[in-house]
């Protein structure tokens, strides 16, 4: 996740007494916050394949949104209260993500393993690339990635935006060639960012910061991860609809 604030931390927070911020206790609260991702997800899949349609629509808005602000605390707050907030987040977007995920499953069967499928290689591929330094993250990266992280932000607020008015941009939310190129590219980028979130745990290891922030370097994976997800998703719907 492309968040400067991550540098802040690194200048100004120092374990003082108690135990350090681990590699290891990252990873364990990562699987914790995905099993809770999981479970509520599959709640929200559930009610749409039993017919509760509405009820799932609706809590798939309020996770969407319950989510949305959720981060933002969990952000501007530097990661204080990350233990309570982070699982909140993860219960949040589980519900906005099954919803999301049932949908297109219904309309491309099978497309909903291949994104995870998908999501999981990326992930892996782009800690293999990190371990072994290949790609450097270094201050430019970080400039580089921040700015076309904000720039797709834009992009897809501009489109809610138009939307509200019977309008979108053109071609780039659709399956054309230039579409797909939109998402191929947006993918890549969500990819990308995951290598600063491995950053950001290991050089809070390395530099002892405080327990508590095994939570917000958890909370930085998910959610790249989730978004990371998402993109995939449609990637693949876009493929699959041009068949």
């Amino acid at each position: 996740m492309a968040n400067p604030v991550f540098n802040k931390m690194m200048e100004g927070e120092r374990v003082l007494e108690g135990e350090p911020m681990t590699i290891n206790g990252s990873i364990n609260k990562t699987f914790i916050l995905l099993g809770l991702v999981v479970i509520s997800a599959a709640y929200t899949w559930w009610l749409m394949a039993s017919g509760f349609t509405d009820m799932a629509h609706n809590l798939c808005i309020v996770g969407a949104i319950a989510g949305f602000i959720l981060a933002l605390v969990t952000i501007f707050t530097r990661g204080k209260h990350a233990a309570i907030l982070t699982p909140l987040y993860a219960l949040s977007e589980g519900l906005f993500v099954g919803g999301i995920s049932a949908v297109f499953e219904a309309a491309f069967p099978g497309i909903v393993l291949q994104a995870v499928g998908g999501t999981f290689a990326a992930a892996f591929s782009m800690l293999m690339l990190y371990k072994a330094r290949v790609i450097q993250c270094n201050e430019r990266f970080r400039a580089v990635i921040f700015t076309a992280t904000m720039s797709v932000g834009i992009i897809y607020l501009i489109q809610i935006i138009a939307s509200f008015f019977g309008r979108g941009i053109p071609q780039i939310f659709t399956a054309s060639p230039i579409g797909i190129a939109f998402s191929v590219i947006v993918v890549i980028i969500a990819a990308l960012n995951l290598i600063m979130d491995f950053e950001f745990i290991e050089r809070g290891s390395e530099q002892m910061l405080p327990k508590n922030y095994e939570w917000y370097g958890a909370f930085g994976l998910m959610v790249t991860l989730i978004w990371l997800y998402l993109e995939i998703l449609k990637l693949l719907s876009k493929l699959q609809s041009r068949r």
